[in-house]
């Protein structure tokens, strides 16, 4: 499992949700209180938006508090919208190009969770990657799959029903083949304008996911854990909920994958 956190509002320094806060992002990567593991470091990742439709993207496979390189950037950069994430692999290799977020054109994505038996059927879930966005992928995760495939799902006019489909797709393969549970995910992602966010699992287990709007920074936080420990104002969501976050605007609906049988 990983840990991730993503903000949407006034333009604030990445430092303030990934290095200063008592419990920010980094402080996550080695001392996580809501997975399964409190070590988160198998790299880390950065995509924030400024002045180019395009995210900007930093990621690299050190654990996120050893890196000075880290540190220096997000007390430097400002953003309206940025995505941050500390891995902890589920199986694939600890590259640069398996870490989060991972981008195409203007989109940015983050991904928290798993896909049962993934490695046992791999080949089977890049082969649902279109050619036409088969040439953006560039490593071995699951993750990345997801993304891509619900981008060829029509991430850009239906983000709700492009993830759904793309995660019905993955939940059907891994419970023809692969091992459960099935699917946990909690997903991030933006176009630049808007922040997404998912929460969802076959089981009764899907990873936590919070999110909270603060009237110092006019923005919001959507986090696996909340930054800060003595607040008690972050609100969880629920399981089986996808969120559509716009300025101080918070929309949520229900997340309803429906997973079909695989053709024999």
């Amino acid at each position: 499992m990983c840990r991730w956190a993503a903000y949407i509002g006034k333009p604030i320094f990445l430092e303030e949700v990934v290095s200063r806060p008592r419990h920010s992002l980094i402080h996550q990567s080695h001392c996580a209180t809501e997975c399964k593991t409190a070590i988160n470091a198998d790299g880390f990742g950065l995509a924030w938006y400024g002045e180019q439709a395009e995210p900007g993207q930093y990621r690299d496979v050190s654990p996120a508090w050893s890196d000075p390189n880290l540190k220096s950037l997000v007390r430097q950069v400002r953003s309206k919208l940025f995505l941050s994430h500390v891995r902890a692999s589920t199986g694939t290799a600890t590259s640069r190009n398996n870490c989060h977020p991972f981008t195409s054109k203007q989109w940015s994505f983050m991904h928290n969770g798993q896909i049962g038996g993934f490695e046992n059927f791999r080949r089977a879930g890049d082969m649902m990657i279109p050619d036409a966005y088969y040439g953006e992928r560039r490593g071995a995760t699951d993750s990345e799959a997801l993304f891509l495939v619900a981008l060829s799902e029509g991430l850009n006019d239906d983000p709700r029903g492009a993830m759904e489909r793309a995660t019905a797709q993955f939940e059907a393969l891994s419970r023809e083949l692969g091992t459960a549970p099935h699917i946990r995910l909690t997903a991030a992602f933006s176009d630049g304008e808007k922040l997404y966010a998912v929460r969802y699992a076959s089981d009764d287990h899907a990873p936590t996911l919070y999110h909270r709007w603060s009237v110092t920074h006019q923005g919001r936080a959507v986090v696996s854990e909340p930054l800060e420990t003595d607040e008690d104002d972050w609100q969880l969501v629920p399981p089986g909920t996808f969120c559509t976050f716009d300025g101080e605007g918070v929309l949520m609906e229900p997340f309803s994958p429906v997973v079909k049988a695989i053709a024999a």
